[in-house]
């Protein structure tokens, strides 16, 4: 490869959503069920945010002041205003941005439309690969 790829070539292509008037139960089971901690927040198409299992926890604490958890919604613990980037953003920007702010995921979009989402999991993987490219295992190494 002689030039850093577009974040579309390593996100995770159509990933999960959840509608702002959703239940953070059904936001939750979701995350549980699927084995993921962020979820795009949609209203209607539009990506209005997004949600991670850190926000589901935040909004549980009883020192929180919300609602029962049992009538929390997804607009009492999502955050508005994700780090979104088009497909095309080269991957060693939004490295670079998610590394300065301290975010675990960039939202993809393409042409304003959800495409993907790029984690600190999806980094690390790919981080992992680029890594056993450089350095093949000699024969009889195994992966630890």
């Amino acid at each position: 490869m002689d030039h850093i790829p577009a974040v579309a070539s390593v996100m995770t292509p159509f990933p999960y959503s959840i509608d702002v008037a959703d239940s953070l139960r059904r936001a939750r089971g979701l995350m549980i069920e699927h084995e993921i901690r962020h979820l795009p927040v949609l209203h209607g198409q539009t990506l209005v945010g997004v949600l991670s299992d850190r926000d589901i926890k935040r909004a549980l604490d009883p020192e929180m002041g919300l609602p029962p958890r049992d009538e929390l919604l997804v607009r009492d613990a999502y955050v508005s205003e994700p780090y979104a980037v088009e497909a095309s953003t080269a991957l060693d920007v939004v490295l670079e941005y998610m590394a300065a702010h301290q975010v675990g995921s960039a939202i993809v979009t393409k042409h304003g439309r959800l495409a993907g989402i790029f984690t600190a999991t999806d980094a690390c993987r790919i981080y992992c690969e680029h890594l056993r490219r450089l350095f093949p295992l000699r024969s009889g190494e195994e992966v630890a």
